[in-house]
């Protein structure tokens, strides 16, 4: 029976809080919106019977952005604002809606604020201006904006987003604890680069050879000049070539150093009779490899 990692436990009840949260919240928020837009339809249809209207039509509630709604009309209306006050609070407050909001009455030729209040649980904050004059005959839109929401699961709508991105990053971040620390440093060694010299296995990067479990260190020189025969095996690679890949871009006087390098390499491979570096003569080294 295989054991469950012990991040596996941690994971599952984070990923599945989160769910939680963002379930419940949608949830709620659907219901805010859903609610809101029927409670606002009677006060549309409250304020055409208060304007001898029984018969024209409330167009279908709009949600602008979230906790921004829009009320609009069929027909040209005539509106007293005290009767806009009176009827949209008291709409509200039967639902048990927010007592803060803002009401803009836009005219609809030109979109701008015909009458505008503002309502606040804490009576000083309550604006509404010229509550007693007439709004004449004209088409008219209804804004109402709730002002401090707090839904009841902590959050907005808009956060659900942020949350979820969040539970991804938790998973990804405890799953990149479980590969490294379930990775064995075998399985690390084996991915880096080697090429295969008969017997050996030559990792350049690592400047060593290895052979039946034996490692072989190569000083810097040794291991570039292997690395030239490597790329170019059983292909005669001129002296000159070799000299300046190796010294002479690094300002070095040469003199007899290419074949002391040359000498020490063949120590090294002299084990494997399946490869060797012969010389030819007056024009350079060659790697051959059986």
């Amino acid at each position: 029976m295989k054991h469950q990692h012990p991040y596996t436990k941690t994971i599952i009840i984070v990923l599945s809080f989160l769910f939680m949260i963002t379930s419940c919240a949608k949830k709620e928020s659907n219901h805010f919106v859903g609610m809101t837009k029927v409670v606002l339809r009677e006060a549309g249809n409250q304020l055409l019977l208060r304007n001898l209207d029984s018969t024209s039509l409330i167009l279908p509630v709009k949600e602008i952005e979230p906790y921004f709604y829009s009320i609009s009309f069929e027909k040209p209306l005539r509106f007293e604002p005290s009767n806009i006050v009176t009827v949209i609070d008291s709409s509200l407050n039967l639902a048990s809606l927010s007592k803060n909001y803002r009401v803009e009455v836009l005219q609809c030729a030109d979109r701008e604020v015909a009458y505008s209040y503002e309502m606040n649980v804490e009576e000083e904050r309550t604006i509404i201006p010229c509550a007693g004059r007439f709004l004449p005959e004209a088409c008219y839109t209804i804004n109402i904006q709730f002002l401090d929401i707090v839904v009841p699961s902590g959050f907005r709508k808009k956060h659900v987003p942020y949350v979820l991105v969040f539970g991804v990053l938790v998973y990804v971040f405890f799953l990149y604890i479980r590969k490294s620390k379930s990775q064995p440093i075998s399985e690390e060694k084996s991915t880096l680069s080697y090429s295969i010299i008969g017997s050996f296995q030559f990792y350049p990067e690592q400047s060593k050879l290895v052979k039946s479990a034996t490692e072989i260190s190569l000083s810097k020189k040794e291991c570039e000049l292997l690395e030239i025969f490597v790329a170019h095996p059983n292909q005669i690679i001129k002296r000159d070539d070799l000299t300046k890949k190796i010294w002479e871009d690094n300002g070095v006087f040469v003199g007899r150093s290419l074949d002391t390098y040359i000498s020490k390499l063949r120590k090294i491979l002299k084990d494997d009779d399946s490869i060797r570096i012969t010389n030819a003569h007056g024009i350079g080294y060659k790697l051959e490899m059986d």
